[in-house]
């Protein structure tokens, strides 16, 4: 139960060396295994040196923090605590049950508040300065008694904001309850919106965080190699999909965000996600990898193969011709000092009889996972749009969906791109189906 043992009469207290077997053997400290490394040298791609990422993120954290003149930062989104302490726990199940929370003061210790009996979970990140027991007031745990556990609650974010803050009761926070908002205002306690400061802090890697990177993208296409070997007549959507999860989860990987594989006519509209439908051949196989690799860092990339020996209808090469040149030429015009607006400007669109199912955005960014900034087709601007400029270090999803307006399928693609000091690097290199590019 993801409360504090001590207040609620239990004073059990767990043993130093269970807490120092549990930290010995947590994942952070293991690795990642003998395979991926294995890859990982085969493609020369350094270790990060982690320590001196979780140092670069706290300070970019803080220097926004700065500028806002908050007194700190109270996360809840898992990814936004990774970012912050490079500790995990339950990601994908603490993003739908808030029993886990960071605050990261301006200057001061960062306090981890995590679930019951998890303390040991981040001792292996040298920025985590304190855990304490996180405070539940989700109805799972509270039922009607929520509003009492929101007042618990409250007591320690105010204990927090009145020793670290040096007399500054503004805070930024990303998620949260409107009735926890509430509270801390009764304690003079002002709430801001945290994703800014998270987004502006994320936005642009450190050389560390862009080998974490190389090296999850590495990992992502030796999973999607051994699902292409495993593509045939007869194999259904569902059991093509679980090899990209099973060779992520291999190499360390951690989550796949989305089900986005379908097959012949599934492929137009896009947005569906994989099913129990038998693919055939010839069909067209699309995908986007949607997964959360090692490090944590997101891979999002796009692929369509065709399935079988057959050749490729004239219909199937022309889509496909139509989204390569797409992303090739909107690839091309990245460079640092470009702006969102000019970037949507000079990024070419579709023909006509594609627009109507276009894709959402033609890039955006990609960290931890999708993240700021998103740069949308003409058709979609409006004039509440925002404008920036992209330096060295962000990276990009470069987009292109094509289906015709009623037709049988259609072709994803999609790579993932750095901004360089002196244009571009393409950081996914898994190849093109040379069949369909003919």
């Amino acid at each position: 139960m993801p409360f504090d043992a001590v207040r609620a009469g239990n004073n059990h207290i767990d043993s130093s060396g269970q807490r120092e077997k549990a930290a010995r053997l947590n994942q952070h400290r293991l690795g990642y295994g003998a395979m991926v490394e294995a890859e990982w040298r085969a493609s020369a791609i350094p270790a990060p040196n982690l320590s001196k990422m979780r140092r670069y993120r706290l300070d970019r954290i803080r220097a926004e923090l700065r500028q806002k003149d908050y007194a700190g930062v109270l996360l809840y989104d898992p990814v936004n605590i990774r970012y912050a302490t490079d500790s995990t726990n339950m990601q994908v199940w603490v993003a739908h049950n808030p029993t886990r929370y960071c605050f990261v003061p301006t200057a001061g210790p960062v306090i981890l508040f995590d679930y019951h009996g998890c303390d040991h979970l981040s001792d292996h990140s040298e920025v985590v300065d304190e855990v304490r027991p996180a405070v539940a007031f989700m109805y799972l745990y509270a039922g009607n008694m929520v509003p009492e556990h929101i007042k618990r609650w409250a007591r320690d974010i105010v204990d927090v904001v009145t020793e670290h803050g040096a007399g500054n009761r503004r805070i930024a926070v990303d998620r949260l309850d409107p009735a926890a908002s509430v509270e801390l205002a009764k304690h003079g306690i002002s709430v801001h919106g945290g994703d800014e400061i998270m987004e502006r802090a994320r936005l642009i890697k450190s050389p560390d965080e862009i080998l974490c990177m190389r090296r999850a993208i590495v990992a992502c296409q030796k999973a999607m190699s051994e699902m292409e070997s495993m593509l045939a007549p007869g194999i259904s959507e569902n059991e093509l999909w679980a090899e990209l999860h099973r060779g992520n989860i291999a190499r360390g990987g951690e989550w796949i965000e989305t089900r986005l594989l379908t097959s012949g006519p599934r492929t137009n509209p896009w947005f569906q996600e994989c099913s129990s439908r038998i693919i055939e051949a010839g069909d067209l196989v699309a995908f986007d990898t949607d997964l959360i690799g090692p490090y944590g860092y997101c891979v999002d990339i796009s692929r369509t193969w065709l399935c079988g020996s057959s050749k490729p209808t004239n219909e199937q090469r022309d889509l496909y011709s139509i989204a390569a040149s797409q992303v090739t030429a909107n690839t091309e015009i990245l460079r640092p000092g470009i702006s969102l607006t000019e970037l949507g400007e000079m990024a070419i669109g579709l023909p006509d009889d594609c627009i109507q199912d276009r894709y959402s955005c033609l890039y955006h960014g990609v960290g931890l996972a999708d993240e700021y900034p998103a740069v949308l087709y003409k058709e979609d601007r409006t004039d509440d749009l925002p404008d920036d400029v992209l330096g060295a270090g962000v990276v990009l999803c470069v987009e292109s969906y094509v289906g015709r307006t009623g037709g049988d399928e259609g072709v994803k693609l999609e790579q993932q791109v750095l901004i360089t000091d002196t244009g571009y690097e393409l950081l996914s290199d898994y190849p093109l189906d040379t069949r369909l590019c003919g």
